[in-house]
């Protein structure tokens, strides 16, 4: 442009003189007033076309300017903090207090956004501990609830079970008595279980026992532990001032007592009851010898089956089964099959009697073990007849 503006007053100069040159080719003396004139307006033009120079470059930085912020303008929204504008808009005339208001102002809108980050990653961090804390403790209780199941199970599984059957070996054997069943609990933690070895007797002067013994009645059975015989009423026995009456009579191989850590091939309990129920039970120590008439008759009327009952028509003598002298041991103690109950008077005869071989022999085969093991003595104290 400015180019144009020179040479535009260039030809306006040229102009004036080819104007004042004479006709013919004559050269008459130059105006100078004119001349003056052209070159003035020539310079005058050239002027204008400098400054227009100078001023292009504000106007073009202006441009560039404009163009920035139209880019701005249109690029991404950013949340940024808010500033006066008039604080940077100049910033060659801004002053240092100014500088720092701006720096203070920056430095203050970037420390809350520093803070409400900070605050934002703690409060995610708390969620996600407090999630990780609800999981761990949810797991937590489910093994406890698992431990808990399982040992549940575990007891159920080792205890044994609720049973009326009991036995003389095994699981349910006289060691689990006190485990098959609660009603038998003093099989295994009664402090006066029978049967004991019988030491230290103190020899007193001890009341006769009267054994009101006559051929009576009976019944028998097998009960799958021995073999038991049943009297019929009016047989009984008189110790002291108490009567108790005959109620039945069974077996054990070999004898449950012991007598100075000795026993015998077998033994036959005679089992008494009083009138307020409490029990007496003598018992006679057997050895071999002679057959036994009374118990001959108990193997000739054994039933052909397990559990089965029979009356014989025959009387049976139950005086049979007592040794001609009756001196005896006592104490107190408890029955030696379950429940085991306690607080028996316990009178076992001095003198043992007789079976022969051939009737050990088949009580054998039908019961070669059916004795309680002995049971702690306590410091009960046995009394021994003269």
């Amino acid at each position: 442009m400015r180019h144009l503006i020179a040479l535009f007053a260039t030809s306006i100069v040229m102009l004036g003189a080819s104007a004042n040159e004479p006709a013919h080719g004559t050269k008459p003396a130059p105006d100078a007033t004119k001349t003056d004139a052209a070159a003035k307006l020539a310079a005058e033009l050239a002027r204008p076309a400098k400054a227009v120079e100078k001023a292009e470059k504000p106007a073009a930085a202006k441009e560039e300017k404009k163009d920035e912020k139209s880019a701005k303008l249109h690029a991404p929204l950013v949340e940024k903090p808010t500033i006066d504008k008039s604080l940077v808009e100049k910033p060659a005339k801004v002053s240092a207090a100014t500088a720092d208001k701006v720096a203070a102002a920056v430095s203050t809108s970037e420390d809350e956004d520093q803070v409400d980050l900070s605050v934002k990653i703690a409060e995610r961090l708390a969620e996600m501990r407090a999630k990780q804390a609800a999981r761990a403790a949810a797991a937590a209780k489910a093994r406890k609830a698992l431990d808990a199941k399982r040992k549940k199970e575990a007891a159920i599984a080792a205890a044994p079970k609720i049973s009326n059957h009991w036995d003389y070996d095994g699981e349910f054997g006289p060691e689990n008595w006190g485990k098959i069943n609660p009603a038998w609990a003093q099989c295994g933690k009664g402090n006066r279980q029978s049967p004991i070895d019988i030491r230290d007797g103190m020899k007193v002067n001890l009341d006769e026992i009267d054994f009101d013994y006559r051929p009576s009645r009976f019944s028998e059975i097998d009960n799958g532990h021995t073999v038991q015989v049943n009297l019929a009423g009016g047989n009984a026995i008189n110790v002291g001032n108490e009567r108790y009456e005959l109620v039945q009579f069974h077996f054990h191989r070999p004898s449950e007592e012991k007598i100075n850590g000795k026993g015998t091939e077998m033994v036959v309990h005679l089992v008494h009851r009083g009138a307020k129920g409490q029990l007496a039970v003598v018992a006679v120590l057997l050895e071999r010898g002679k057959p036994n008439e009374a118990i001959q008759t108990v193997w000739n009327n054994i039933p052909l089956e397990k559990g089965q009952l029979g009356t014989p028509g025959v009387e049976l003598d139950p005086l049979e089964l007592l040794p001609n002298r009756r001196e005896y041991y006592t104490y107190m103690g408890s029955m030696t099959t379950p429940p085991c109950t306690e607080n028996v008077l316990w009178m076992v005869m001095k003198q043992p009697m007789t079976a022969s071989p051939a009737q050990m022999a088949l009580f054998s085969r039908l019961y070669p073990l059916n004795a309680r093991p002995l049971q702690d003595g306590g410091g009960r104290m046995v009394k021994e007849s003269n």
